[in-house]
């Protein structure tokens, strides 16, 4: 069932006053953030204080997942000098802490791998200080592309199971087991890179689907989770099923804890790179 009446815990108000600043970089720059390309909620708190999650590799996906907001249609060809681009935002901004995402580009032979790696060699040059996460796509479970981007040295990979495995007709050209796959390798490869994963609640799951999913994850050697409310970006997306009380995000996250997640972050507004300087 849809409900179309938010509960007053997801009231949260936008302030595009808040985000001027912000945008005037990225403009100049001529960056994307998933931030603006998914209609987050948390666009003014975190544009207001300087943080943003980039998007690389264009604003065009090639998957048809009907939970998210990424634009669906041819995408257009690499950017070559936006890894620079990347590193002087991180710079200006004096970031401590950066994540860099992208839509998935299965149009392309290495996934992007390539500009991934680009990107954190690009940061760290320009921006030593800055503490580098990658939220990537599952690059078709290709250990070619997972190399790359591990071997450009992050300091943490992250990659999204989003949802329980009975629900994955939403997440089309995806499978719960490539991405728990990736997870692994990357753990694998190498241990002393933090991997992270990020669940969001409200689509239809049952809790103990849920409580699975934070096991498997686990298992596979994630560190770190966030949880968080799916809010349809429009009526044309995936609708709501439930609106997820407040007490229960916090229930989850203790029992990650007890799983054995070092850090985790749940709760309506959370998302993969909400307080993401905060996982430690």
């Amino acid at each position: 069932m849809n409900i179309q009446r938010k509960p007053e815990w997801l009231r949260k108000k936008v302030n595009p006053g808040d985000q001027n600043e912000m945008r005037s970089l990225l403009g100049e720059l001529r960056l994307n953030t998933v931030c603006q390309q998914a209609l987050c909620p948390n666009i003014s708190e975190c544009f207001a204080c300087g943080q943003a999650t980039f998007l690389i590799l264009g604003r065009n996906c090639t998957r048809l997942c009907s939970f998210c907001n990424v634009e669906k249609t041819q995408p257009l060809p690499v950017d070559r000098d936006e890894p620079a681009r990347v590193a002087e935002a991180a710079r200006r901004l004096k970031l401590s802490h950066v994540v860099v995402t992208s839509p998935t580009r299965d149009d392309l032979p290495d996934g992007g791998a390539e500009i991934y790696a680009a990107t954190v060699v690009a940061i760290r040059s320009a921006s030593p200080a800055t503490r580098i996460e990658l939220l990537i796509p599952d690059f078709q479970g290709c250990m070619a592309r997972l190399e790359a981007v591990v071997v450009s040295r992050p300091d943490i990979i992250a990659h999204n199971v989003e949802t329980v495995p009975r629900l994955y007709h939403i997440r089309s050209g995806s499978d719960y087991r490539r991405s728990l796959e990736v997870l692994r390798l990357c753990a694998e490869r190498a241990p002393d890179i933090r991997t992270k994963s990020g669940v969001m609640l409200g689509m239809g799951e049952a809790e103990d689907e849920v409580l699975q999913v934070l096991r498997d994850l686990r298992s596979v050697g994630c560190s770190y989770l966030s949880i968080g409310q799916y809010l349809a970006p429009s009526r044309r997306h995936y609708p709501v099923q439930e609106y997820v009380r407040p007490e229960l995000f916090e229930a989850l996250r203790l029992q990650a804890l007890e799983i054995g997640f070092s850090h985790v972050e749940s709760g309506p507004y959370v998302r993969s790179s909400y307080h993401a300087g905060k996982y430690a």
